[in-house]
């Protein structure tokens, strides 16, 4: 696809984020939803979820595509801590793991004061160590991405697990389907989507933004920016604060203050991005049944 077909330009400065001769490249096309990427740089390759598939696939400039783990207990969205073990969200056994060295799992969370979890969807790390993670219901609503089951929680929360202790605890329990979430860059707010547009009309298409306090107490909450096609999903935070969201119809990028920038137009509907590569300015991009890059003029966070 030729940069004249990509871009939807709403404010000047969209254009200095973009690199005007770079092509959409597709990298791979047989998922069924495609979700969940994280790049590893030390590693060499790209790891995502294909949730349906019950996979995780990874991508390398040499070797291309091949099947990361599978079974996956339909993984979804995955991190990297800062010793740089895999952290991911697993629908299938309602869960958050953590990937040691030697390849085994170490169950982080798995229940909140008694009850099953509902399906973890997407993990970041802060810089304290504590871990946070949202729980929406998309993975016990059938038996396509998850095993369908009734929630044992009374809402549909954010969680974060202490870096010391392990504990887990509730951060906010007033999202209708809380999904992707991102750090600023000096990790003084949270940023979390509601997408509870997408069983429901009459329900949000934002992402909302906290204030974290030093104790790990959020507060705020108000909407950043609201979404309008489709509902947001994952997103990625770059070096200058811009969020660079999943859409309906693509990429969204906003300011920090919330303007809406431009967007990047994708022929299928997107799930998640990350910032990739050496110098963190290839965008990576999981959409529906493709995975796709493409070289941007910023650089994702660390």
């Amino acid at each position: 696809m030729r940069q004249q077909n990509l871009y939807d330009i709403r404010d000047e400065r969209f254009s200095d984020l973009l690199i005007l001769n770079a092509f959409l490249e597709e990298l791979c096309s047989d998922c069924l939803w495609a979700e969940g990427p994280v790049w590893c740089e030390d590693w060499g390759h790209l790891i995502w979820s294909d949730i349906p598939n019950n996979r995780m696939m990874r991508w390398s400039p040499l070797n291309g595509v091949s099947v990361f783990r599978q079974p996956s207990d339909f993984t979804n969205g995955s991190t990297r801590d800062q010793q740089g073990r895999l952290v991911s969200c697993q629908h299938g056994k309602r869960r958050v793991v953590r990937t040691e060295v030697d390849g085994t799992l170490t169950v982080l969370a798995d229940s909140y004061r008694g009850g099953k979890l509902n399906s973890p969807n997407d993990v970041v790390v802060h810089e304290d160590g504590s871990i946070w993670f949202t729980d929406p219901t998309y993975g016990i609503i059938s038996d396509y991405e998850g095993y369908r089951s009734e929630p044992d929680q009374s809402c549909r929360g954010v969680y974060r697990i202490d870096a010391g202790s392990g504990e887990v605890t509730l951060a906010v329990d007033d999202f209708v389907q809380p999904n992707g979430l991102a750090f600023s860059p000096d990790h003084n707010k949270l940023y979390v989507a509601d997408s509870g547009f997408s069983h429901d009309p009459s329900a949000p298409h934002h992402i909302r933004v906290f204030d974290v306090a030093a104790d790990g107490r959020l507060s705020g909450g108000d909407v950043f920016a609201d979404i309008d096609t489709g509902v947001p999903d994952g997103f990625r935070v770059d070096c200058d604060g811009r969020i660079w969201c999943s859409a309906g119809d693509g990429v969204h990028c906003f300011e920090p203050d919330g303007t809406l920038l431009g967007k990047i137009l994708i022929p299928q509907t997107v799930a998640n991005v990350v910032f990739g590569e050496r110098l963190r300015n290839r965008l990576f991009i999981t959409a529906s049944r493709s995975v796709y890059a493409l070289h941007v003029n910023t650089r994702g966070c660390r």
